[in-house]
């Protein structure tokens, strides 16, 4: 817990996630127009994994800039405005938004509203719009007043699992009569395939995970087929098939490929919940991974259907997920920055069961 006038922050080094150290320093007195937003509480999954793993190539370092050669790991969750010399948020509200691992956050807010504003800082500004928006909880439509905990963690994944599944039926599923989906048990391939299973004409879904999280996979009723990762030729290789990479596991990526060669229509990388198994590299058969950017699907859809019909359809997609999520996600609430530090060391291990929920607060 640090004072008003101290900020104090967890970073890691862009080149090894396990390299970290916690910096300490003032808080930096603030101009016209700026805020201080005060970091109450953050979910941490494996989503966060991912952002550290590619957090050069897809600029994540860039939100949170520091010292050259560390970041500040993003993450998501729930602030309050502790200072303000802006005239449109006032002490005391509260944020939901992408946020660094830290106490504190400086942000210079635009297009200030009820529904929330923008962080217009100079470097941020050509970075991915829907990382900069921070939603007001009081008019959040998007808010669980009752279970704050399981948005932090669930929120984020899920807003990628919306449009993940759009991304899939707006390219007609790659012409594909089989969706097989790596990381069955991670909560992003979760969310995706509960909505794909809602709709009669999808294709047939296959949910390939570890032989440990097998019976919970098949527990959740959203997949249609589920095959450990040892069972492979379980997969049926006769029929035009899409993969949807969540694990980047180049082993997995590799057998699947050559497995299906040219009756894979299509292979997505989405995420790398298995990130220190090495790069997968271009498969020598089989179509050439593309890499799922779920700001880009978001602008595509915003400017397709208007912002608030996105908006409309994200909440009844988001509330149906978190209802059928609920009766089996566990929240682990933890305490600071050395538990927000152990719990990053366990994601990288692995060593967080798919029905928990790591919340961190007091930063």
């Amino acid at each position: 817990m640090t004072d008003e006038t101290t900020m104090r922050a967890l970073e890691v080094r862009r080149d090894d996630p396990r390299v970290r150290r916690t910096v300490e320093k003032p808080l930096p007195d603030i101009g016209p127009g700026a805020v201080v937003l005060r970091v109450d509480s953050v979910g941490l999954s494996a989503n966060n994994v991912t952002y550290a793993v590619t957090g050069e190539m897809l600029r994540y370092w860039s939100f949170f800039p520091t010292e050259q050669g560390w970041g500040r790991l993003p993450v998501w969750g729930f602030a309050t405005v502790e200072r303000s010399r802006c005239d449109d948020l006032a002490e005391g509200q509260r944020y939901f938004g992408y946020l660094p691992l830290a106490s504190h956050l400086v942000v210079e807010p635009d297009d200030a509203r009820p529904s929330g504003f923008v962080d217009a800082a100079a470097h941020r500004v050509d970075l991915p719009a829907p990382y900069n928006a921070y939603r007001a909880v009081e008019s959040d439509v998007l808010h669980l007043p009752d279970a704050e905990d399981a948005q932090a963690v669930l929120l984020p994944l899920y807003l990628t699992s919306f449009v993940l599944e759009d991304y899939l039926l707006d390219q007609g599923w790659f012409s594909a009569e089989q969706v097989l989906l790596t990381s069955a048990s991670a909560k992003t391939t979760i969310g995706t395939a509960m909505l794909a299973a809602q709709r009669s004409d999808r294709p047939h879904l296959v949910g390939l995970t570890s032989s440990r999280n097998a019976a919970f996979v098949r527990g959740l009723g959203c997949y249609d087929q589920v095959v450990p990762y040892d069972d492979l030729p379980a997969i049926d290789e006769g029929t035009a098939s899409v993969l949807v990479d969540v694990a980047g596991s180049p082993g997995t990526r590799t057998a699947v490929h050559d497995m299906l060669g040219d009756r894979l229509t299509a292979s997505i990388a989405v995420g790398l919940s298995h990130w220190d198994a090495g790069s997968p590299g271009k498969p020598e058969r089989g179509p050439v991974p593309h890499f799922f950017f779920a700001p880009a699907q978001v602008t595509k859809r915003v400017g397709e259907w208007g912002a608030a019909e996105y908006q409309r359809r994200l909440a009844a997609a988001w509330h149906a997920l978190v209802d059928a999520t609920l009766p089996w996600l566990t929240i682990e609430n933890l305490a600071g920055l050395d538990g927000a530090s152990a719990a990053v060391d366990r994601l990288l291990d692995g060593a967080v069961r798919p029905d928990q929920g790591l919340v961190v607060r007091n930063l």
